[in-house]
């Protein structure tokens, strides 16, 4: 057998044929299908062959035991120069933690002090507005006009008789994940930012005059979202239990609630997830002011 039978894959050119044959023309077999059915080893292979014919040596299987000693060694010290720099970094790290918390906490400390200051000379400066104003009628009629806006607009605390909703989790943790923002069997927490949107709405459409969620006031601008595993209202973090206070007339407050969507909303949840609701009366419900923004573009609506 020629060369050229050997790149046929061992036929001849005339296996088959007989001298009858009427001759035919054959097309050229590729070059790429020659080499699929000539090349039945990968080159490296091949050439590793080669080498160890013309050599005669090969590695032995100490050699081979031999470097991957070598490189575990090698991986070994790669992790252990990790882990101690790991370490080393660790204190510095719990140090600028600490720092960081000390300027978090003295931050807020300040906030509060500026926040009873300012609170403080906006009552003197109110009730410096009221005595001027009490001198004659068109004064006093202005008083009740601003204080009919003050009360829509959440600037000023209420005292006054109202409702209490108050709603738990089943569990008492905190949980501060991403994935609890879906509500799901089992998860820790189950009220979310939306149910307590539409807890106070449905107050607002009963009737409620002011309403609190976690002690923060509810105005025109307040914002109500979920961040992580817990719940912003006018960027104040509230956990479980939360609590919402409405003012209004307490009875008339309580069966227009609980004929409206908020109670329905909270009845199955309870029911679905285990979570708690509790709704009751109450005298002398204390609300505080809430956050005052500037307002720079307005637009009446109606007639």
């Amino acid at each position: 057998m020629d060369d050229r039978d050997a790149r046929l894959g061992g036929f001849a050119p005339g296996a088959g044929l007989t001298a009858d044959t009427p001759r035919v023309s054959r097309l050229p077999v590729p070059n790429l299908l020659r080499e699929l059915l000539s090349q039945h080893l990968d080159p490296g292979y091949a050439a590793m062959a080669a080498r160890r014919v013309r050599t005669g040596t090969e590695r032995g299987r100490a050699a081979d035991l031999g470097w991957r000693i070598v490189a575990a060694l090698l991986l070994a010290a790669v992790f252990a120069a990790a882990i101690a720099a790991t370490r080393s970094l660790e204190p510095g790290l719990a140090e600028a933690q600490k720092v960081l918390v000390r300027d978090v906490r003295g931050t807020e400390a300040d906030n509060d002090t500026l926040t009873g200051q300012r609170d403080e000379l906006a009552a003197e400066v109110d009730a410096l507005s009221r005595r001027q104003l009490r001198t004659d009628a068109t004064g006093r009629g202005l008083l009740d006009g601003l204080d009919g806006l003050a009360l829509a607009a959440a600037s000023t605390p209420v005292i006054g008789p109202g409702l209490s909703v108050t709603v738990s989790d089943p569990g008492a943790e905190r949980d501060l994940t991403d994935a609890a923002k879906q509500r799901v069997p089992g998860s820790r927490q189950v009220i979310l930012d939306r149910d307590l949107q539409l807890v106070v709405n449905s107050l607002w459409a009963a009737g409620a005059e002011a309403v609190s969620v976690g002690g923060v006031r509810i105005g025109p601008n307040a914002t109500m979202r979920q961040a992580g595993g817990a719940i912003l209202v006018d960027n104040h973090p509230v956990s479980s239990p939360y609590q919402v206070l409405a003012i209004g007339p307490p009875n008339r407050l309580r069966d227009d609630f609980e004929a409206g969507p908020g109670l329905l909303r909270l009845r199955l949840l309870e029911a679905s997830y285990g979570a708690s609701v509790d709704v009751g009366t109450a005298d002398g419900l204390s609300l505080p002011a809430g956050s005052v923004r500037d307002i720079r573009v307005a637009r009446a609506l109606g007639p």
